[in-house]
């Protein structure tokens, strides 16, 4: 069985310091987080950028900024930039870190409710033209679902060329709208992807660790940090991502599977080296 891949998506959009202190804003916060999940085992660091008071943005010279400088802390990791953004968000606003020429990048498969009254919208011809873009500048998409029809419209667009072969998925589980975190419902959703692709899970609050265990029993990679929750155990606060990854590492290596290095992780997901450009801002 592969080696079990670690991204840490270390600050998400929503995630406040009020939910959790550690959570970063600062260019040198996302430094620290990168680094402490980086250093627990993390290959992947799932990127949201911040401006200092914390307010979601999909700026360039931020996301550029923020990258360079956790690529010196951890030179090998995979930075994979968020193309979600924030709810309200333009296309315009969210697809400019793909113009980075990042390794990886998120595309989000389709509309879903995110509690009350915020929708988080990607209609199929924003996925059309991210997934296009994505192609012409030779970035792997992580394909972002968060229930089963999602997954349909991957696989449907990869047929009509928008998404390259060997899709990588993240099945994102237990959001409110979205499909519930349970073994029934996973399984529903691994069995629904072609063959030759892989997927990562992301469990969201309490269920960030159970969906851990079961996609290494699976055979597939997982996702925690911040963005998905913020707490080691009901009521205790995580000190950082590093302490979210280390106990994630520890279940994948009780459950007999092993931690994929940087190195690895990219063998397992065919990605070719992109060099970030420092000409382009």
């Amino acid at each position: 069985m592969q080696k079990v891949i670690i991204t840490a998506a270390i600050s998400g959009a929503e995630v406040t310091k009020e939910h959790n202190p550690n959570v970063p804003y600062t260019v040198e916060e996302i430094v620290r987080e990168a680094k402490s999940a980086y250093d627990a085992g993390a290959s992947i660091i799932h990127l949201h950028v911040r401006k200092d008071d914390g307010t979601p943005t999909q700026d360039i010279n931020r996301f550029k900024e923020c990258i360079e400088a956790i690529k010196v802390e951890c030179p090998d990791a995979i930075v994979q930039p968020s193309t979600g953004g924030a709810v309200g968000m333009s296309n315009e606003e969210r697809i400019q870190p793909v113009n980075l020429s990042p390794e990886m990048a998120t595309l989000d498969c389709g509309t879903c409710n995110f509690g009350g009254d915020e929708i988080f919208v990607n209609t199929e011809n924003t996925i059309k033209e991210f997934g296009k873009k994505m192609i012409e500048l030779n970035v792997k998409p992580e394909i972002e679902v968060f229930d089963k029809g999602m997954v349909d419209m991957a696989i449907r667009l990869n047929k009509k060329g928008f998404i390259n072969d060997n899709m990588h998925f993240n099945f994102v589980m237990g959001v409110n709208g979205g499909i519930s975190a349970t073994y029934r419902d996973l399984m529903f959703m691994r069995e629904s992807i072609p063959q030759n692709a892989t997927f990562t899970v992301s469990g969201i609050g309490r269920a960030q660790f159970d969906m851990v265990a079961l996609s290494v029993l699976l055979g597939g990679h997982i996702r925690v940090g911040f963005e998905d929750n913020v707490y080691m155990k009901k009521g205790v606060p995580a000190s950082s991502n590093g302490e979210l990854v280390k106990k994630a590492a520890n279940i994948v290596r009780e459950l007999g599977r092993e931690v994929a290095t940087p190195k690895e992780a990219r063998e397992i997901l065919g990605l070719e080296v992109n060099v970030l450009s420092t000409q382009e801002a």
